[in-house]
């Protein structure tokens, strides 16, 4: 993974250091929640670590994304611009969120913007980065795979059912 993926980011290097932590956070979030310390750390070396400061841009709406961030600490402003180009507070997100999981997927545009509100520390995981895990350790790749295919199911779930409760108003 390049080192200038955030130059303007403090760069921990990879996140072999951080699985207790990780492990610890997981539990505001479906995609480690089984995860154990040893899946962690078979996934550290696959995974950067960098500390934002407050207002550090993690990801920027209509940018092609090809990566996803799982915030270890802090706490992120999750933004989008209406169809007037007005910015928008849609969320804020704290430690063990994954952010950017569809534009890592299908490389297509961020679909909002994220930065930090505070210092936040964050590990990245590439979409090269998992490809390689799915070469080399298939069953955590899967598990993986198999987590984010669940959580964007939810997710269109929920807007399925947000856009038919506004159909019927």
């Amino acid at each position: 993974m390049s080192e200038t993926m955030f130059p303007d980011f403090e760069n921990l290097g990879n996140a072999v250091g951080y699985a207790e932590k990780i492990r610890q956070v997981v539990g505001h979030n479906a995609l480690f929640d089984d995860f154990t310390v040893e899946d962690l750390k078979h996934l550290g070396p696959y995974m950067h670590v960098y500390r934002a400061p407050p207002h550090g841009r993690i990801i920027v709406e209509g940018e092609r994304g090809d990566f996803m961030a799982f915030t270890i600490d802090g706490l992120v402003d999750v933004t989008k611009k209406d169809r007037w180009d007005v910015v928008k507070r849609i969320a804020v997100v704290q430690a063990g969120a994954a952010l950017g999981e569809m534009s890592m997927i299908d490389g297509e545009a961020r679909f909002a913007s994220c930065a930090a509100i505070e210092a936040t520390t964050f590990a990245v995981l590439t979409r090269v980065k998992l490809q390689e895990l799915i070469t080399n350790e298939p069953r955590l790749a899967s598990k993986i795979l198999m987590k984010l295919v669940y959580m964007l199911s939810q997710r269109l779930r929920q807007t399925s059912a947000k856009l038919v409760n506004y159909l019927e108003k």
